[in-house]
């Protein structure tokens, strides 16, 4: 974005939809995809936009014909200028409120003002109309300048995919796209990371919207994209983010602090990233955040003292071979859409498997990256309404509220010599790991609908044989039913917390199992339970004995109650935060459900809700 025009690359999207020189009508796009059963969007991200669309298969050149000329003769007309401008506005409107947009913000504004990463990227009625006329600048010639400037053939990236032969679609995209001038743009490069050292070593407070705690917590990292083959930021990302026995997270509940981790590689642009460790706070732990901090660092610590694991870069190696070669069907629209942009990361050849198939071992890449991972250089945010009266400090085009500190240096060089915990280590070898993956025998079934097995009084066993698909897969669906499960909000709220405590203590034992694509559901429903197990079956009965045996052993831990039920009846307020077009869908439902609780009701309910 020019630095006077804020939202400028974001409000070209916008605009190329609306007419071109070929197909003049502002809807034309729109309509002839709705009319052959099509949808598309597009976004404007850090360092590119990406325009996607999906169509019935019989209109992929007529879809390709109106698409292409977006990027060869796009309007701009000045009135379609004046009234999209508000388009924008009314989008970023919609995110005032919504903490992910002004947490993200924050983090922007108490960057580097003189890197590009400060910006505001949405933009919006102030930026791309009011001040503009206020200085005499044309947003429209300046839309063009910018179309102009980056629309080049050789910064862009093209998927497409359609049923025709291999020939026949590269004849369709060459007719369309071979007028896309080539204008050698130099992609844009940020080799100086967002935050200055004196910005380092920094704690934000942020007050939310919603009756949120979070702590996150980042570093600035180089870019790491050119080592997809080795993904270091990934291998560290897979140990610390980890859920089993030793986890930084297990630690973490054990003392019921935190319920949630996220931790590995974040993209940046080109030339930067980070990498960030992100937990929610329950109530205790919201005054324990220096101590979730050192325990970070100690995990951090006893990864160091350990070196890089080959053992464990080859688990991740495996996992990640076996997910490319039984992936499941993606829908077209996101598969071409990220497509699209891996052509921008991988050499042509790498383009299907880049960010999968990892055939290089660099254990001098993730002590590098492990090294930037300091005290003096993170950056502390912690975001709890708690802090309104703390949050001075009010940002600019959001207006959230927050107050940015130097961390103490004591407190910095504590964390720098914190040393080792002797409960955090490293994973167990995975044994969820699939070896066979062999198709089972299919002669016996002869039948393409699915079949009664087994019925008795307490239920009925269906199996229907898959002869399309052909991977070495199960899925398992159980529905147990009780008349008493939604008979009144009390037990509504009963079934959900039992559904959700059960996953929580068996989160441990069953991560092992998710990383090794094997995964379970257990979900109230309105009938009683449904328990889904899904993935390899070389492993599933295992996990399906374990699921079972947990389930008819079942006893409630006092301690994690209290805190789940804190957090359901957060989630269930927090509702009134929502935006009101998630209002009027929920409320459409509760007025067409022929039996429901709403939200109003499960909460009059909670005081009820106990171990008992």
């Amino acid at each position: 974005d020019p630095n006077q025009l804020p939202g400028l690359a974001h409000f070209c999207e916008h605009m190329l939809f609306l007419g071109t020189e070929k197909f003049p009508d502002e809807n034309e796009y729109s309509k002839f995809l709705s009319q052959h059963g099509g949808s598309f969007n597009a976004f404007t991200s850090s360092d590119h936009t990406n325009y996607y669309f999906d169509v019935s298969p019989d209109n992929l050149g007529g879809a390709l014909d109106r698409f292409s000329q977006f990027f060869l003769t796009p309007l701009f007309t000045e009135s379609a200028t004046d009234r999209e401008v508000n388009a924008v506005n009314s989008e970023h409107e919609k995110n005032i409120p919504n903490d992910t947009w002004r947490i993200n913000q924050i983090e922007k504004a108490t960057s580097d003002s003189k890197h590009d990463f400060s910006k505001f990227g949405t933009g919006n009625k102030e930026t791309l109309d009011t001040l503009p006329k206020e200085k005499g600048v044309s947003v429209r010639d300046s839309l063009l300048e910018f179309h102009s400037a980056w629309y080049s053939s050789n910064i862009m990236g093209l998927a497409v995919l359609g049923r025709e032969e291999l020939e026949t679609l590269q004849e369709m995209v060459v007719d369309r796209f071979t007028g896309v001038v080539d204008k050698s743009v130099v992609v844009p490069e940020w080799t100086t990371a967002p935050f200055t050292d004196d910005q380092c070593g920094s704690v934000t407070y942020i007050v939310p919207v919603k009756d949120i705690r979070n702590l996150n917590i980042t570093w600035g990292i180089p870019d790491l994209t050119s080592y997809y083959q080795s993904c270091p930021g990934s291998y560290l990302g897979h140990l610390i983010g980890h859920e089993g026995p030793g986890s930084l997270l297990s630690e973490l509940k054990s003392r019921g602090w935190v319920n949630t981790l996220v931790g590995g590689q974040k993209s940046g642009s080109k030339g930067f990233g980070f990498f960030v460790v992100n937990v929610d706070l329950t109530e205790e732990g919201i005054d324990h955040v220096d101590d979730i901090v050192q325990l970070v660092f100690q995990y951090l610590a006893m990864l160091k003292s350990q070196g890089p694991q080959q053992w464990v870069f080859e688990e991740c190696q495996d996992l990640n071979a076996m997910q490319f070669r039984f992936k499941d069907k993606e829908r077209p629209q996101s598969y071409v859409c990220g497509l699209s942009g891996h052509l921008h990361d991988y050499p042509v050849t790498e383009v299907l498997t880049g960010g999968y198939l990892l055939s290089s071992w660099r254990p001098d890449l993730i002590t590098e990256v492990l090294d930037q991972l300091t005290p003096q250089r993170v950056r502390v945010a912690v975001i709890a309404q708690q802090y309104a009266e703390k949050c001075t400090d009010t940002e600019k085009w959001y207006g959230a509220k927050y107050k940015s500190e130097k961390i103490p240096q004591e407190k910095l060089d504590s964390w720098s010599s914190c040393g080792l915990h002797e409960k955090l280590r490293l994973p167990d070898k995975n044994d969820f790991i699939p070896t066979d993956f062999s198709l089972a025998p299919r002669d016996w079934c002869t039948v393409n609908h699915p079949t009664i097995l087994h019925q008795d009084s307490l239920g009925s066993l269906w199996f229907k044989q898959d002869n399309e698909f052909l991977l070495p897969k199960n899925c398992i669906n159980i529905e147990l039913k009780s008349p008493i499960a939604y008979s009144d909000p009390h037990h509504a709220n009963l079934t959900y917390m039992f559904a959700m405590l059960f996953k929580d203590e068996l989160n441990e034992y069953v991560y092992a199992a998710e990383l090794a694509g094997l995964g379970y559901s257990l979900a109230n429903t309105k009938s009683g339970v449904t328990l889904a197990v899904k993935g390899y079956s070389d492993k599933q009965g295992v996990l399906l004995d374990k699921i079972m045996d947990k389930l008819t052993r079942f006893s409630v831990d006092t301690s994690r109650f209290n805190i789940l039920k804190e957090a359901y009846t957060r989630g269930l307020k927090n509702f009134q935060a929502e935006q009101p077009h998630q209002h009027a869908v929920y409320y459409n439902s509760v007025v067409l459900s022929e039996r429901v609780w709403h939200k109003e009701e499960l909460l009059g309910a909670l005081p009820d809700l106990t171990v008992q």
